[in-house]
Order: C-alpha cells, then structure tokens, then sequence
C-alpha cells in the first residue's frame, strides 16, 4: 500500500507569512503617499474622460509582489513529499464456523430465539476476523457446507442469513457436522486451522460419532472450539397447535462432557452460553485467543518540492518588475 503526504522541512520559516497581511495593511495605509496627485487648475477638461486600464490595474504590481513573496517564503520552508511503502505480511487463519440449525434451536430463552440470536453474534464475531478465511457448515440430523471457506465475508453473512430451521431434516448430528468442517479444512496451507461448533443439544444420529471426527479434527492439527447454547433448567419452546402457537417449558439438555472432550481433546476450549451476552462474550473471548499475526515493514523516502514554488515566485516577480519598468512607470 502506498500512502503519499506532504510536509515541510523547515517549518519553522512558515512564520514570515504572518508578516503578509502587515504589509498589506501598510500598503493600504499608505495610498497618498505611494500614489502622489498631481495639482490642476482645472479639472473640467478630464471629467468626461474614463479611467484607462492603467489606472483600474494600478494595484497589479503591487499584488504580484505579494504572491511572488508567499511562494518564496513557501520554498524557503522546503516542502517535501514522502512516499511509504507498507509491506503488510499475514499469517491467516483459517476458521470454519459450524452452526446447529435442528428444531430445538428456535427455544426462546435467547432473544429473538437461539438460532437468530447465534446468526447475529456470529456476524459480529465474522466482521471483526477482517485478516481470516472463514466457511460455515450447518447441520441438524445431516450436515452440509453452506458456504467454503472464503475471504469474501459479504456472501459468507449472505448466505448466513439465508439460514432458517427445518432446511435439513430434524435431529442433532454433531459428529455428522464436526466431521463436514474437518473436510473443509483438511487441505488449508494456513497456519492456524479452527473450528467454532455451536450445538444445544445431544448427538441422537448420524453416521459418525462426534469423538471419531474430533480424532481426525485432532490428527490434521485443526483446533476445535464448542459451545453450548441454553439456559440452565428449562426454556420455552414454540409449538405449532390448531390454535396458533403456543409455548412449552422444555428441559435444556446439552452434552457437555462430549462436547468438553471434544474441545480438550483437539486444544480448544468449551463454553456455556446462556443467553445473548454470554454467547457475545464468548465470541469475543474466541476472538482474542485467535489472532492473526501481521508483519509490517514501512519504507518512506522524501523528495523535495521546494523548486515549483522557487520558478513560481521568479516568474511572478519578474512579470511584476516588467510592468514597473514599462507600463507602470513612476515620473521621477
């Protein structure tokens, strides 16, 4: 990246243009004196006549000088640009966040229910990873990839908008989807390899088991961070009856010793999230134990711009000094 600015070497000299409108007021002052009348008898013969261009431009000279004294003075301080190059080295991570999306995730003991509550915090947690590729995986009985691995974090929250209950069959398959999230960062070159699994529930199907996919987790290298989400006791849950819905307390039940087994044993860590701010500071705390490293090396080279103002300011006194000498002649 290329940052251009501009400053002065000495600009200590930039003073002397407070000495400008000095000489501007002395000049106002000083009218009778510069410019001396001449004396007729009479004046009837001149009152018809129209001042020529000499006399509306008899301050011209004057104005010059002052320009040709600003851009001196401006030289005089050496402006100088300088140039820096930002070499800018990043050692990304590469995170794959996997996000239960079965039934039990619309209770409502997060607000406005735990699956819109986990979009929402999820897309904070997204914007402040700007360095990270990062995918998403969804899964309730089976599991899918809702978006690869990417550095466009616009289509990933996109896509994670799009996300609702009831796209996949009903159920709670963690292995199914820890083990979808391993395949997605299997091949990763980045040096930091994570997954976020967020469930509320207890693994009930699915082909393989949640601590055969945290070994391959374990075998790629791949850090798997898991959270649970749900109050403790019960939460309501929203039921479709004939006469519209109605709410149930249900028991909040989440493995935790599986999911702690699963944290521990791929060097993660396991949370409890029990409502909105929880969930946040959770994020936030998987936020500062996964940075990203970057390198910096900063070049700046300076160059003098001192001579445009130098040229700028001779021709101007120049051309002020022409018009003294031949148009704006003083009788001596």
């Amino acid at each position: 990246m290329n940052i251009w600015s501009i400053h002065f070497a000495n600009p200590e000299y930039l003073w002397f243009l407070l000495l400008i409108p000095i000489i501007i007021i002395w000049y106002f002052f000083n009218q009778k004196k510069l410019f001396v009348p001449l004396k007729f008898s009479t004046i009837e013969g001149f009152q018809r006549t129209k001042p020529n261009y000499k006399v509306r431009l008899r301050h011209s000279p004057f104005i010059l000088r002052i320009i040709a004294l600003t851009l001196f003075i401006i030289a005089l301080a050496r402006p100088q640009t300088s140039s820096s190059e930002k070499e800018i080295e990043t050692e990304g991570i590469d995170i794959v966040i996997t996000l239960d999306i079965s039934g039990s995730m619309l209770a409502e003991d997060f607000k406005p229910n735990r699956l819109e509550a986990a979009k929402k915090i999820t897309e904070k947690f997204i914007d402040a990873r700007k360095n990270d590729r990062i995918g998403l995986v969804i899964f309730s009985a089976k599991s899918f990839t809702q978006c690869p691995i990417t550095v466009d974090h616009s289509i990933l929250k996109n896509l994670m908008k799009q996300i609702k209950s009831g796209l996949i069959e009903d159920g709670t398959a963690i292995g199914m989807g820890l083990a979808t999230a391993v395949d997605r960062l299997k091949d990763s070159k980045a040096k930091s390899r994570v997954i976020v699994l967020l469930t509320d529930g207890i693994n009930n199907t699915g082909i393989i088991s949640p601590l055969t996919a945290a070994e391959l987790a374990k075998n790629f290298g791949i850090r798997v961070y898991t959270i649970g989400v749900g109050t403790i006791g019960k939460a309501p849950y929203p039921f479709q009856t004939p006469y519209g819905i109605q709410y149930m307390n249900v028991d909040v039940e989440i493995d935790e010793p599986l999911l702690k087994e699963i944290a521990q044993s791929t060097g993660g860590k396991y949370f409890r999230a029990t409502n909105n701010k929880a969930l946040e500071t959770i994020y936030n705390e998987i936020d500062t134990m996964e940075k990203t490293k970057i390198k910096q090396t900063i070049f700046t080279t300076f160059t003098d711009r001192f001579f445009p103002f130098v040229l700028g300011g001779s021709i101007v006194f120049l051309f002020e000094l022409l018009l003294r000498l031949f148009v704006f002649r003083k009788i001596p």
